[in-house]
């Protein structure tokens, strides 16, 4: 079969257009995710007993159950728990900031006790209460620890959105699926799909090394 550019022109519209929605669910998924990953990775630092157990029972349940069947789970079970439907959308972005937000945790957890002690102790010393010692002197310097490990996880939940083709969500992926079945050019879609899939990845990829050189410290 010759591969035909003319079938990657017809279908690039519905193509981009998933491609919007991938970054639309990956950012909002991201943005909670990265704030809900903040708060355990903290409790599981430095909460006390039970504040820890329960952010190690929530990154334990996440991490331990595929991100397709959390978002099975989301879309389909929820609603009979609790007698609200949950559209496809929702279901998708909320499984986004629950799955990336237990790993980002651990990353934040890592992260903040990689930090010499020594530095919050002089933070202390100087009258500073511990929130701000844990804001604006040990944070800084961890979250320049963290930067590549976050990255890698951002790449990866963008990645994870193919996966919500099994719940109808009209994302990248699921463009290309629905095209091909019409045209049965599975050479043409599936390689415009990656491709696209790799522009994306490596405009991230792109900005994420650009901070990594802002933070880097001489």
């Amino acid at each position: 079969m010759d591969f035909d550019w003319s079938v990657i022109a017809g279908a690039l519209p519905a193509l981009l257009k998933g491609a919007q929605l991938t970054v639309l669910i990956t950012v909002a998924g991201l943005a909670g995710g990265t704030l809900l990953g903040v708060l355990f990775g903290l409790m599981r630092a430095y909460g006390n007993s039970l504040v820890a157990s329960i952010g190690f029972a929530y990154v334990g349940l996440v991490r331990g159950t595929p991100i397709v069947v959390q978002v099975m789970f989301i879309y389909f079970a929820l609603p009979g728990l609790l007698g609200v439907r949950v559209d496809p959308m929702t279901a998708a972005i909320a499984s986004i900031v629950i799955n990336s937000g237990a790993y980002i945790a651990e990353i934040v957890r890592g992260a903040f006790l990689s930090v010499p002690r020594g530095l919050s102790e002089a933070g202390l010393a100087m009258g500073l209460p511990r929130w701000r010692v844990l804001a604006f002197v040990v944070g800084p310097v961890a979250f320049r620890r963290m930067t590549p490990a976050l990255g890698n996880q951002f790449i990866v939940s963008l990645k994870d959105t193919s996966l919500f083709i099994v719940i109808g969500v009209g994302e990248l992926t699921r463009q290309g699926q629905e095209i091909m079945a019409a045209n049965f050019r599975a050479i043409e879609i599936w390689s415009a799909v990656a491709a696209i899939y790799l522009l994306l990845i490596g405009l991230l990829t792109l900005g994420l090394r650009t901070v990594e050189r802002r933070m880097r410290i001489l």
